[in-house]
């Protein structure tokens, strides 16, 4: 009887790793992190500075995040039936755009989670050709990990020292 216990308690327990390592799960893990961290660079750059750009062709930072939050809810929307919602435009002010953010990643973590593993390999028509949603879900975190980097730009250039990383 033991050995049974046993031997059910390690087949659990491989089945919840395995679990734990599906596309989807190892997704949310960062989509929580690039959330938590982008909210702390949002948070670091006084609201007087938010409409800075470096140059004239750049967006400001204020432009920055909430092209990240349109993107977000577009992708999430578009692909992952996400909630819809509306396109955000001429934002400025700092506590707007973060709660802004925060519905946006809300949305994402969602429609994402409410999609079946099987699903990842179905193919879209993608405005850059047809891509699986697999793909479609890593666009979502590189599109973010992209323009947050600028961002961490702009707080440099104004002195202000961004926060520490945090990948995983």
């Amino acid at each position: 009887m033991k050995n049974l216990i046993t031997t059910c308690i390690l087949v659990l327990s491989v089945f919840t790793i395995q679990a734990q390592n599906t596309p989807i799960s190892a997704w949310q893990e960062k989509w929580e992190n690039s959330k938590n961290y982008l909210l702390e660079i949002a948070e670091s750059m006084p609201q007087e500075h938010y409409n800075y750009k470096p140059t004239e062709r750049e967006m400001t930072f204020a432009e920055q995040l909430v092209h990240i939050a349109n993107n977000i809810n577009w992708l999430s929307n578009t692909y992952f039936e996400g909630e819809k919602i509306d396109k955000f435009e001429g934002i400025t002010d700092k506590e707007e755009i973060i709660a802004i953010l925060k519905n946006a990643f809300e949305n994402g973590k969602t429609a994402v989670a409410n999609t079946k593993e099987l699903d990842l390999k179905t193919t879209v028509d993608f405005f850059a050709g047809p891509k699986t949603k697999l793909q479609i879900l890593n666009l979502l975190q590189d599109h973010v990990t992209h323009h947050r980097a600028q961002t961490i730009v702009y707080l440099n250039l104004k002195g202000i020292e961004p926060p520490r990383y945090s990948g995983w």
